[in-house]
């Protein structure tokens, strides 16, 4: 069975998403790049329970009230990507992984390159707009 992750889309009335930048250290994978906050799916929780969890461990944040996006099949993994409209004040979070978060414009997406194959999940994202176009 393939494993399974989970990853959350925050995004501000600016239609901003907030990505992470990850740690800059040769033992993890895409090491020094953007990324969607989230984490993997243990075995004895669901995608909504591990995302609870990983924003409580990674950045504090007592999540509720999001929405599951999508669930992509992966070569390595299954992703279940949530979202939720939130403007998070950076400077609130106190980050236990990765070297900072910052908020990025569609186009700012556009011309990253991130880690794990988002690209095309925040593609879909901003094309589907479920957050409202307004």
């Amino acid at each position: 069975m393939k494993r399974r992750g989970c990853s959350i889309i925050f995004v501000n009335d600016q239609k901003q998403v907030l990505l992470f930048l990850r740690d800059n250290r040769p033992d993890i994978p895409f090491s020094n790049m953007w990324d969607v906050p989230g984490g993997h799916v243990e075995e004895d929780e669901t995608p909504d329970q591990c995302i609870v969890r990983e924003m409580k461990e990674e950045m504090g944040i007592e999540l509720n009230g999001f929405k599951l996006f999508s669930v992509e099949k992966f070569d390595d993994r299954i992703e279940y990507t949530f979202w939720k409209k939130e403007n998070i004040e950076i400077a609130d979070i106190t980050l236990t992984e990765g070297q900072c978060l910052k908020w990025f414009s569609e186009d700012e997406v556009k011309r990253t390159k991130l880690a794990y194959g988002f690209n095309n999940i925040l593609d879909g994202f901003f094309n589907q707009a479920p957050f409202g176009k307004n």
